[in-house]
């Protein structure tokens, strides 16, 4: 059962539908349909209204594009001859202003040349007067159908273009799934986010996937390394500078904040900057306003990733680094696991390293070899075990890599066979010495970092802080 419910809006008609059985609602499709005849038009808003469709209709041309204006139909169906504005008239202004909807026009027979004039200007398909209500609802539908494939077609595009590549980011870890899952939550945004992790544990590839997967993906993805940069120059290489700005300074630079305009820049081993240029820092964070060397200010667009290798908070405790930056870097935190902490993803790792060099079966690992590779700490982490693969296969004679084949310090660290947390020679050994031993251990494997190194060996950071000082013991 169904009520036609005719309600005025403006100086159009809207005819809706009220179904008795209370039916789960569909996505409304609307029609706007434009005739000066009135018996016609009552005719086709009732097959309209019957087969589902939500009718506005005109009795004129005028009429119609106001009704088109307020309710924005998908689909409109226009007579081509009417008094006034005719449907030519009608095809060419919804078209001009909104490309996307589909416009139907109806024509008598004699004027099937018209329709066909229309088509040429832009009309999706025409109906010839008498139609029947069958020919008039496939139209439609077809219609509908082809704004849905659209549509699903647009959407599709759009996952396309922000789709997360973790291709060169491998891991089966719980900690690695567990960041890959922060990425996609996170790329979207326009949240800054802090990258911490030993060096060689990806924090770059992180940042490129964050990139990608949002927004801001076709802009540029601007990196630069804060401490393989003099102090002296790095303002310059951030900011830019003017010709004449300083000595030396013979012509303009863009810096990177106005590179990368847009898009996105990368700052790389960001606990390095020298104190004096973080101020600077945080004033453009706030304001995305630039001011190069001898210029003047400029406004920047920049999604802002940070990333290092130190513990920032032993910074800001030390005075090496501000607090308030570190808080406006780290929204979205992101802390790397080192990869002696998910020894479960070096298989796999192992085999993008031999996909990437094209090396495929050319290369096999006994056990033993894979065994001590999967023992062996990694203070370098993926990098280190990439260029180890690399190496074994450079120099691989097609037999089978065993442990021989393996660098000297990964078989004479690796603890395949040791029942034991120490090994103590028979002659005896000195305890200090040994204390001594795991603290420099712990340090060097944790890239020096003390709270690390201090989780790492289960004592209090102040206890390792003691030994550290009671052994004078200093990064090489």
């Amino acid at each position: 059962m169904c009520e036609f419910i005719n309600e005025k809006k403006g100086n159009y008609i809207v005819m809706s539908v009220e179904r008795s059985n209370r039916q789960k609602a569909k996505p409304t499709r609307k029609v706007l349909l434009i005739d000066d005849d009135a018996s016609l038009r009552r005719v086709t808003e009732y097959s309209l209204h019957s087969s589902g469709f939500h009718v506005l209709s005109a009795a004129d041309g005028k009429q119609g594009l106001t009704a088109f204006q307020a309710d924005h139909p998908q689909v409109v169906i226009t007579d081509i001859q009417m008094p006034g504005m005719s449907g030519y008239e009608v095809l060419q202004q919804i078209k001009a202003e909104h490309p996307e909807t589909l416009v139907i026009v109806i024509t008598a027979y004699s004027s099937v040349e018209k329709a066909v004039e229309a088509m040429k200007q832009g009309a999706y398909d025409y109906l010839v007067k008498p139609f029947s209500r069958d020919e008039l609802i496939l139209v439609v539908e077809k219609a509908f159908n082809l704004l849905g494939l659209q549509e699903e077609n647009h959407r599709l595009k759009g996952e396309l273009e922000h789709h997360l590549d973790f291709s060169h980011m491998v891991g089966i870890s719980d900690g690695m799934q567990g960041i890959f899952e922060i990425v996609r939550r996170v790329a979207p945004t326009e949240a800054s986010v802090l990258i911490t992790g030993e060096s060689g544990t990806g924090k770059e590839l992180i940042a490129r996937a964050i990139h990608q997967g949002g927004g801001r993906s076709k802009e540029p993805f601007i990196a630069i390394n804060c401490a393989a940069i003099p102090a002296n120059l790095l303002e310059s290489e951030l900011f830019g500078h003017v010709r004449g700005a300083f000595t030396g300074a013979v012509h303009d630079r863009v810096g990177k904040f106005e590179q990368a305009d847009g898009g996105t820049l990368f700052l790389d081993e960001i606990g390095e900057m020298p104190m004096e240029l973080q101020p600077k820092l945080l004033r453009v964070l706030q304001e995305m306003e630039v001011e190069p060397l001898g210029g003047k200010v400029r406004s920047v667009n920049v999604r802002i990733i940070a990333a290092t290798n130190q513990d920032v908070e032993v910074a800001i405790e030390e005075g090496r680094f501000r607090e308030d930056l570190y808080y406006r870097l780290s929204v979205i935190p992101i802390e790397l696991p080192p990869l002696r902490r998910r020894a479960e993803d070096i298989p796999l790792l192992i085999e993008h390293s031999l996909k990437r060099l094209k090396a495929g079966d050319k290369v096999n690992f006994t056990d033993a070899a894979l065994d001590c590779l999967l023992t062996y700490h990694w203070p370098g982490n993926v990098r280190e075990l990439q260029n180890t693969v690399e190496r074994m296969v450079v120099l691989n004679r097609g037999e089978p890599i065993d442990l021989h084949h393996l660098p000297a310090k990964l078989r004479s660290t690796s603890y395949q066979s040791r029942n034991h947390v120490v090994e103590l020679p028979p002659e005896g050994y000195s305890l200090e010495a040994i204390e001594r031993e795991v603290v420099v251990q712990a340090l060097e494997r944790n890239g020096w970092n003390k709270t690390q190194a201090a989780n790492f060996l289960q004592m209090p950071r102040h206890t390792l802080l003691y030994r550290i000082e009671k052994y004078d013991i200093n990064k090489p």
